[in-house]
C-alpha cells in the first residue's frame, strides 16, 4: 500500500474552532464549523466533497455533517477504530480512496467536548471489556493509571526520571507559549511548577497529562495533481501506516512478553517501508502526547533512537527549537489541545507550509503519530 500512496495524494486546506475548557457550541457545530473552514483554506467548495473519514469514538454523524455543510453525493465514508490512535489513519483512509479512484475530495475531522463533557470510564454500568477486568477492579481506572504502571516499568528498567519527562512536558510548553490559540498560550512552566505539582498517577504528575479540550480540527485530502491548483502549497501524503501488533491488548499490554514494545513499533515497520525516507530525514516531528511516557517510547518506536534510549534522547534541548528533533511545534496534547492527537496534523501541515508559530526553518518533512499504547498510525509528510 504504501508504494501506491507514495507522494499521490496531498493535504490541500486545515481548519479548527478556538480551543478552550468549556465552549457553548454542540459537537456537531463544532465539526462543521472546522470543516468549513478547511475547505475554505483550500478553496474547495463543500458541495465537491465526496468522501469522509473519522473515529469510531466521533459522534457526529457523516450522514447529518454532509446535509450541514452542503457535501455532494458521498462516495467513500470510513471510522477508523480507537481515539488516540486513530487520528493519522483518518488521512490514510481518504489518500487510499483518492489514490485509488474512489473519491476525489476527502475531508477528515474530530471533534469533541472533552473539557465540559463526561469521561467515558465514569460509566461504571457499562460492562467492562475482558482487559478491563483484569485491571479497573484492582484500581487502574483511567488511561492516566494505565500509562502510568508502563512509565514505573520503563523506569525501572531503563534508568528513566522525572526529569526525562518535564523535558517533554517543557518543550510542548514553551511551543504553546508561542502559539495564541493554544490552551497553554503565555503560561510558562518552570521545573519548580512540574516537580510539586499533585500526582495524578504517579510517576505522572498533573503536567504529564494532557489537557482537557473542547475544539475541533479538520483537513482536506485531495491528489497530488489537484493540490498544485488549490489555493495553498500541497503538502503530501508521503507514507502513511497503522499498527496492531500480535496479541496485543491496548494500554493495559502488560502480561506480553515485552510490554515497552508498542504498536509503534508495528507502525514505523510499515512507515519506512513505504517511504524514500528515513528517521534521520525527519526535521520535525508531531508525536503524540496525551502523556510524557509516550514521547520517549515513541522515539524508539519510530527509529530515532535505540531501545532503553529514549528518555535520553530528550536531553540537552533536543525536543526544542534548534535541537536534534523539534517536537509539537504548536504545543501538542499536553499545551496547545487535547482533541485526540488531530491538532498534531494540522500542525505538522502548518509546518511545510512555513505558517507555524513556531516554525522550524526549512522544514520539508515532518513525522505525525497518533497514541501509542493503542492500536495506532502514523503519517510521513513532505513539502
Amino acid at each position: 500500500m504504501g508504494a501506491t500512496l507514495k507522494d499521490a495524494t496531498a493535504i490541500a486546506g486545515i481548519g479548527q474552532t478556538p480551543f478552550a475548557r468549556q465552549l457553548p457550541e454542540s459537537e456537531k457545530t463544532l465539526a462543521c464549523r472546522a470543516i468549513v473552514a478547511a475547505l475554505d483554506d483550500a478553496g474547495i467548495a463543500p458541495s465537491e466533497v465526496d468522501a469522509f473519514a473519522s473515529y469510531t469514538m466521533e459522534e457526529t454523524d457523516e450522514v447529518e455533517i454532509a446535509k450541514a455543510i452542503g457535501a455532494g453525493d458521498l462516495t467513500h465514508f470510513s471510522k477508523v477504530g480507537f481515539g488516540g490512535g486513530g487520528s493519522c489513519a483518518t488521512v490514510a483512509h481518504l489518500a487510499a480512496a483518492i489514490a485509488t479512484g474512489q473519491a476525489s475530495v476527502g475531508v477528515a475531522w474530530r471533534s469533541r467536548k472533552r473539557g465540559s463533557g463526561p469521561r467515558p470510564w465514569k460509566n461504571t454500568q457499562v460492562q467492562l471489556p475482558t482487559p478491563g477486568q483484569w485491571t479497573r477492579p484492582f484500581g487502574l481506572l483511567r488511561p492516566a493509571d494505565e500509562i502510568g504502571m508502563l512509565a514505573r516499568r520503563y523506569m525501572h528498567e531503563y534508568g528513566a526520571t522525572r526529569d526525562h519527562l518535564f523535558n517533554v512536558a517543557l518543550a510542548c510548553r514553551n511551543r504553546a507559549n508561542q502559539n495564541p490559540a493554544a490552551m497553554m498560550y503565555e503560561r510558562p512552566l518552570t521545573r519548580e511548577m512540574y516537580m510539586t505539582a499533585r500526582w495524578i498517577s504517579e510517576p505522572l504528575c498533573l503536567f504529564d497529562n494532557c489537557l482537557e479540550t473542547d475544539g475541533a480540527l479538520a483537513c482536506v485530502v485531495v491528489s497530488a495533481e489537484r493540490a498544485r491548483d488549490c489555493r495553498q502549497r500541497p503538502v503530501y501524503v508521503h507514507s502513511a501506516a497503522q499498527g496492531l501488533p500480535a496479541q496485543h491488548h491496548g494500554m493495559v499490554n502488560y502480561w506480553t512478553d515485552d510490554p515497552l514494545t508498542g504498536p509503534a513499533w508495528t507502525a514505523a515497520r510499515h512507515l519506512w517501508k513505504g517511504a524514500d525516507l528515513g528517521p534521520q530525514d525527519v526535521d520535525v516531528a508531531q508525536i503524540y502526547d496525551a502523556f510524557t511516557p509516550l514521547i520517549p517510547l515513541s522515539l524508539e518506536g519510530y527509529g530515532f533512537c535505540g531501545r532503553g534510549e529514549g528518555a535520553a534522547f530528550t536531553e540537552g534541548g533536543a525536543l526544542e527549537i534548534g535541537g536534534r528533533l523539534p517536537l509539537n511545534t504548536g504545543g501538542g496534547g499536553l499545551s496547545e489541545a487535547y482533541v485526540h492527537g488531530f491538532n498534531l496534523i494540522n500542525e505538522g501541515v502548518k509546518q511545510l507550509r512555513g505558517t507555524s508559530t513556531a516554525q522550524v526553518p526549512d522544514a520539508a518533512t515532518c513525522l505525525i503519530t497518533a497514541g501509542e499504547g493503542v492500536p495506532t498510525s502514523a503519517l510521513l509528510l513532505r513539502s
